[in-house]
């Protein structure tokens, strides 16, 4: 099957082009910008035209930026062939209802978990390979937004191929995805991880030796970590589960659970999408903050 790759010059859109090379697939790359076709060069690639790419494509990748997902899929979803897979890297836009009303093309949305934190691998590079996609093994969750099982059958092994090597793919829905991340991963993990890196980086600034505080604060995060998920089979001690109490109720906002709700991830990805909108919104809190 051809596959159509629009933005092959991105830093996703390379991994994926790497990944596509060592498969049968028929592959096309589109990229605008001439840093993006210098990376598809040093990879042995080169991009064809928008309409070349689309001429025969089984598939098209959007490997762009969310922010601008919306007007590409509005100027390529009108060009694609009846039963053509129209395939997002990322819940938010199709969430947001950006992406066109056709009914006779299939929608899907697929996202990578990146590689575990607790995993089997062995091999140096595979233990190195944080983001997933090139020697360590991660699982996949995949929506599919509108089109039959056909279609769905395509686009996992497409998946299987872009992110290899793969371990699992979770068939969810795409509001699933979307309470996944930005929710789950982002406003709520990303924050608890950078908090963390702070809370060290504060112990450093009262005099704590680097060195000393970056060992305790991961190996610390490294048993946390597995008692809470249940890798380890102890529970916290009794003293530590005081210490979470506390600092619960200095860290943490008795609502937190009311960014699952659904007008609370919409607002979530809209202001993920619109740095002007994120902007007001951080002036308008720093007024009301004393």
């Amino acid at each position: 099957m051809k596959v159509a790759l629009i933005g092959a010059g991105g830093k996703m859109g390379c991994r994926l082009a790497a990944n596509l090379l060592k498969t049968a697939y028929e592959l096309a790359c589109v990229e605008v910008s001439e840093q993006g076709t210098v990376r598809l060069a040093e990879i042995g690639l080169a991009p064809v035209s928008l309409d070349s790419a689309l001429d025969g494509a089984g598939a098209v990748i959007l490997a762009v930026p969310d922010t601008v997902i919306g007007r590409v899929a509005g100027d390529i979803v009108p060009r694609l062939q009846p039963d053509t897979l129209l395939l997002v890297l990322d819940p938010a836009a199709a969430f947001l209802g950006q992406l066109p009303e056709r009914g006779d093309v299939a929608y899907m949305a697929a996202h990578p978990c990146h590689p575990p934190l607790f995993s089997d691998e062995t091999s140096p590079e595979a233990r190195r390979d944080f983001f997933g996609g090139v020697a360590a093994k991660q699982s996949v969750v995949c929506a599919l937004i509108q089109g039959d099982e056909a279609h769905y059958r395509t686009g996992k092994q497409l998946v299987e191929a872009i992110y290899a090597p793969v371990a699992r793919i979770h068939r969810i829905t795409l509001e699933q995805m979307a309470m996944m991340e930005p929710t789950m991963a982002e406003t709520i993990g990303a924050t608890v991880a950078v908090l963390a890196r702070e809370a060290m980086d504060e112990a450093v600034r009262r005099g704590v030796p680097e060195a000393a505080a970056r060992d305790f604060m991961l190996g610390h995060m490294n048993i946390l970590l597995a008692v809470a998920f249940g890798e380890a089979k102890n529970p916290l001690s009794d003293a530590c589960q005081i210490a979470v109490e506390y600092g619960k109720q200095h860290l943490i906002r008795d609502n937190w659970r009311s960014l699952f709700e659904p007008e609370s991830v919409r607002e979530q990805i809209q202001m993920m999408l619109n740095l002007d909108e994120w902007a007001l919104h951080k002036a308008k809190d720093k007024e009301v903050r004393p």
